[in-house]
């Protein structure tokens, strides 16, 4: 690529952040929804076989696309500070290995505990949390009798991660199993799109052929043209975790280095290029439309363009509102972009923590709460949704904003 395009990625991307932030905000506010009646239904996941898009449909494949958007930005940055390859590939590795284990123990927060194990659910979910952050906080570099206790602290995390996983029982007998979960999907889907760019580095091209060679597996497989039972296709794309999660990490891999190419044009071409290429999104998802519905559950090839189209239109409203000078709107979300996974697992702790320290609103006294802030002529169907949604955001918010405060005192994920 040109001088102009390899300085593109020298540059932190303050809308990419925003993209990240304005994410995470809306996963932490849709994952609790379970605690809401009257939710209305484009906020919520479509059903099974029912062709929709809601709301909590399209976080996911965002927060998918903007990872490989980023991946770019970390590899390039990486070379520029004279890293080398093998030094890349290492943590590539690592970081794919940090998101499996925690996937692995979030998905495991998901059963029930066997009282047996001594522990309650909250408990042990705080304590997972603890871990991780004694393993990958980003500590300070410091002189050796401090840095030798923050290697010590990393030892116990592990050796608590470690103890969580021995002691876990379900209530059903199971023991800890090896299911990642949403993290392990990003991990996997990291993986290889991190590995195919690191071998092909700015060449569209070449990243266009991967997009579009996992994008047709994706439809025959949603098309059973490729039988589901073990054959040497399924085999190969199996060990690489290949499916629908790679394809939309791929397509923002693709993204960053379109928007890269063009960085240098004058405005109006780059927001006719922007628009052709949402308009050719969404073309190609209406007729794909015509074959398969849309729908996460399925992962559908229109499911899969309409939000690749979503998440290029919101990024370039935010670029657009960067460059206006507007980037600081966004200040009180700035965590989610920036320690976005310990924004992830904020609720994980927060949620365990009051549950066991502190009386909070749960499904049932939360509409006791209801009837003391309202009077009885208010208390209508719509007034409980009004108030849960409020609350819901109210706490997606607190999530992000106690990851702010934390990341201030240097305690933040970083993997």
């Amino acid at each position: 690529m040109e001088t102009t395009d390899k300085y593109y990625f020298t540059q932190r991307n303050a809308a990419i952040d925003i993209l990240r932030a304005l994410t995470v905000l809306l996963m932490i506010f849709v994952n609790d929804f379970w605690a809401i009646r009257n939710v209305p239904q484009w906020m919520k996941h479509a059903q099974q076989g029912v062709d929709f898009l809601g709301l909590a449909d399209v976080v996911y494949p965002i927060f998918l696309f903007v990872v490989g958007m980023s991946i770019p930005f970390a590899i390039e940055s990486r070379f520029r500070k004279g890293l080398s390859e093998t030094g890349t590939v290492l943590h590539i590795l690592s970081r794919t290995f940090a998101l499996l284990i925690m996937g692995a123990f979030t998905e495991q927060s998901l059963l029930r505990l066997s009282p047996d194990v001594g522990i309650t659910m909250p408990v042990f979910k705080s304590l997972f949390v603890v871990g991780f952050f004694m393993i990958w906080n980003t500590y300070p570099k410091i002189d050796k009798p401090v840095r030798h206790l923050y290697t010590a602290l990393q030892i116990l995390g592990v050796l608590l991660l470690m103890y969580l996983a021995y002691i876990f029982r379900t209530r059903d007998g199971e023991y800890f199993r090896g299911s990642y979960g949403i993290l392990g999907s990003i991990g996997w889907a990291y993986l290889f799109c991190a590995f195919v760019y690191l071998f092909v580095r700015n060449s569209i091209p070449k990243i266009l052929i991967f997009w579009l060679a996992i994008f047709i597996y994706c439809m025959a497989r949603s098309k059973q043209l490729i039988p589901r039972e073990p054959n040497i296709i399924n085999d190969l794309m199996g060990i690489a975790r290949v499916g629908s999660s790679t394809v939309l990490t791929m397509g923002g891999v693709l993204f960053s280095l379109l928007i890269a190419k063009y960085s240098h044009v004058e405005v109006r071409k780059k927001i006719i290029l922007w628009l052709a290429l949402i308009a050719g999104l969404l073309i190609a998802a209406a007729i794909s439309n015509k074959f398969w519905i849309i729908a996460k559950l399925g992962s559908t090839p229109p499911w899969i363009l309409y939000c690749s189209a979503i998440t290029v239109g919101t990024y370039g409203l935010l670029h657009w509102a960067v460059e206006k000078g507007k980037a600081n709107w966004f200040n009180i979300i700035k965590a989610g972009g920036t320690a976005t996974l310990s924004c992830y697992v904020m609720p994980y702790f927060l949620q365990s923590v009051f549950h066991t320290y502190i009386p909070v609103l749960t499904r049932n006294n939360y509409y006791k709460f209801v009837d003391f802030i309202l009077p009885v002529s208010m208390q209508t169907d719509m007034a409980y949704m009004y108030f849960g949604l409020i609350k819901s955001f109210i706490w997606a918010l607190s999530c992000i904003l106690i990851t702010a405060l934390l990341e201030r005192y240097k305690v933040k994920l970083k993997i």
